[in-house]
């Protein structure tokens, strides 16, 4: 019986062993697994972090400049002529006639004012006159008598002498009193307040009662005085616009612009140069230039603003560029151009005009270089960059098109390799 149970517990044995072996090859296998695992994680790692240090970039050409280019400016619209009315004389606003908005005719009536003062100072001016007219007839008569007995004895040489001076000052009087009826006659006129010219009252600052003087206009509270009314001749208006000290070039007659108004910015008059200030501003660097606008119709009204186009002639072997792509450093302003072997060179360039939304390069720049578009600041020279292709809608229309660098695929591992490290 003891001889049977050997083979027996020897089968046992060995499988035993044969478990263990299996189990020691199935934790080597895993513990390889793993490690390879890590190993793939870690290369996929690395090669993003390769990537990652390198900055994306996009790319802009250098473009020919526009043979026209077109600017808008803010204007002001000015009447042709335009007046404010004071009063000429003290007294009461007995009536006004016109209102805002209303046309008149030169010479025609805007208001009266009830001035006795005036009426008195101009009635004793009258019979001033009178009396020196009066007084000139009987020293003429006089003097005529005593110069008929001039040279016998009667009378002295230097009595007929003293009656022709008498006579002579009698005349200046009447000379005199005359000025002052005219002048109190001019002050009589000026009770009636007319239009100086053809137009439209732009403003009525009276009313009836309103106390006015030969100051000025109405007296306020404080005593200052205003304009009764103001005229504006409208037939032609005069459009003021501040042109950069950059279009002193263009601003010549027959220079021609358009105009539009805010309220209606699809419709354009064309307006044509009258005469520039010929001096520039130490302020704002502009010029005062104004243009002019037939007004028929009475459809611009002084004090509007509007925008006016200008389309002068431009030099399209002139490069440009975006303003974005531009670098202000203190070696002056530079570049960034996309080297060989995508390796950043900083270039210094000089600046022409701006464009508005593009800028003009007159040096440094030629038409095949590879401009980088909005560098970053810290950029280097001989920096390594990658080229990508800027998201649709936001790529500036220089922007050619650029193929993205194509990166050896990542292994799948089939799993997050940053949780794979983790574990």
């Amino acid at each position: 019986m003891k001889a049977a149970a050997k083979p027996g517990r020897r089968r046992l044995v060995s499988r035993g062993g044969l478990l263990v072996v299996l189990l020691i090859l199935v934790a080597a296998g895993l513990a390889a697994f793993g490690i390879l695992s890590r190993e793939t994680a870690l290369a996929g790692l690395r090669q993003r972090a390769d990537r990652s240090e390198i900055v994306p970039v996009s790319i802009v050409s250098p473009q020919a400049g526009p043979a026209r280019r077109s600017v808008t400016l803010p204007g002001n619209i000015n009447a042709w002529y335009e007046a404010p009315i004071y009063a000429q004389v003290s007294g009461y606003v007995r009536m006004w006639y016109k209102d805002y908005g209303a046309p008149v005719r030169a010479g025609e009536l805007l208001a009266t004012i009830d001035s006795p003062t005036i009426d008195a100072q101009y009635a004793a001016a009258q019979a001033d006159l009178r009396v020196a007219l009066a007084r000139e007839k009987l020293a003429v008569v006089t003097a005529r008598r005593w110069q008929a007995l001039s040279g016998t004895q009667a009378v002295s040489q230097q009595d007929v002498d003293q009656q022709t001076a008498n006579a002579a000052v009698a005349q200046a009087q009447v000379e005199a009193a005359q000025q002052q009826v005219a002048r109190y006659g001019a002050l009589f006129a000026f009770k009636r307040v007319v239009a100086p010219f053809d137009g439209v009252v732009t403003a009525r600052s009276t009313d009836v009662g309103d106390d006015v003087n030969a100051a000025g206009g109405d007296v306020g509270s404080r005593g200052a005085a205003s304009e009764l009314f103001s005229v504006a001749d409208i037939h032609e208006m005069r459009v003021f616009v501040s042109v950069p000290q950059d279009f002193i070039d263009i601003l010549k007659p027959g220079l021609t612009a358009t105009l539009s108004l805010p309220r209606s910015p699809e419709r354009r008059t064309p307006i044509q140069f009258l005469t520039s200030a010929d001096a520039v501003s130490p302020q704002t660097r502009t010029i005062v230039t104004e243009f002019t606008v037939p007004n028929p119709q009475h459809g611009l009204w002084p004090g509007t603003y509007a925008n006016v186009q200008f389309s002068v002639p431009s030099n399209p072997d002139i490069l440009i560029l975006p303003e974005q792509a531009l670098l202000f450093r203190s070696q002056g302003m530079q570049v960034a151009l996309l080297g060989s072997h995508d390796r950043v060179h900083l270039q210094n360039v000089t600046l022409g005009l701006n464009l508005g939304n593009t800028v003009q390069v007159i040096a440094g720049l030629n038409r095949d270089d590879r401009v980088i578009n909005n560098p970053s600041l810290g950029l280097l020279e001989g920096e390594p960059v990658r080229v990508v292709v800027p998201v649709h809608g936001y790529a500036p229309p220089t922007v050619p098109a650029q193929a993205e660098p194509t990166l050896p695929a990542e292994p799948d591992v089939g799993g997050d390799p940053e949780a794979d490290l983790g574990r």
